[in-house]
């Protein structure tokens, strides 16, 4: 009853149209027009117009065993990911960790791994919105959380400010992994996938700490590497 009272007299505003949403942050009308993801590579979830490995994947195969992504990162989707990063909107964690409760985790001992932030960069933003995303996750699907079992070591430069070929190279030996993951599908969460070189370079970690396979759920992936 207080809920239906307080969604009557005191309704949230969609985000993204501004209407009146209730109980929600993003309204149904604009949740079912929120772009979608057709025809990825099921390694990188590049769009690639057929649900096959793409040129790239086959011809340097990343250290991660495949990709889910929930949306593509365009408009709408780009606001609202960057409101969450940058304008501390905790609020949507619960909205864009619903996105990727669909895509559960392979059959194993499965683990749930956010992304890690570099302590400089966490004492700077106050929150890693990769791990805020990763704990509703976990709970939905019974697995896991890890949030400290991986640290990132090097604060390197944001990979949006280098050229793409550059930034396999800044990645390299960014993490360490606090033990073993002998034997676990590692389910890596993250909130945007654009090259894939940080995300290649931590299931690299991974997988020399023994993880017998890595998975990425991502909220939004890019159209094309840039």
């Amino acid at each position: 009853m207080a809920r239906h009272l307080a969604d009557r007299f005191m309704p949230n505003e969609c985000f993204v149209c501004g209407q009146e949403a209730g109980s929600v942050l993003v309204c149904e009308a604009c949740r079912a027009s929120l772009p979608r993801l057709a025809a990825v590579c099921p390694v990188c979830a590049i769009p690639s117009g057929e649900d096959l490995i793409c040129g790239t994947c086959q011809r340097t195969r990343p250290a991660f065993d495949a990709t889910a992504a929930a949306l593509p990162y365009v408009f709408p989707v780009d606001r609202l990911v960057q409101a969450l990063k940058y304008g501390r909107r905790l609020a949507l964690t619960r909205f864009l960790s619903g996105l990727l409760e669909p895509f559960a985790p392979p059959q194993g001992a499965a683990v749930v791994v956010p992304m890690p932030l570099h302590p400089a960069r966490l004492r700077e933003r106050g929150f890693n919105q990769a791990a805020e995303i990763a704990r509703p996750l976990a709970r939905a699907w019974g697995v896991p959380l890890l949030i400290d079992a991986v640290e990132r070591v090097r604060d390197t430069a944001p990979q949006a400010t280098l050229p793409w070929l550059e930034r396999r190279r800044n990645m390299r030996g960014a993490f360490r992994c606090n033990g073993s993951f002998a034997g676990r599908v590692v389910v890596v969460v993250d909130d945007v996938m654009t090259t894939g070189a940080t995300l290649d370079e931590l299931a690299r970690t991974l997988k020399s700490h023994g993880a017998a396979c890595v998975v990425n759920r991502v909220v939004a992936r890019t159209p094309s590497p840039v």
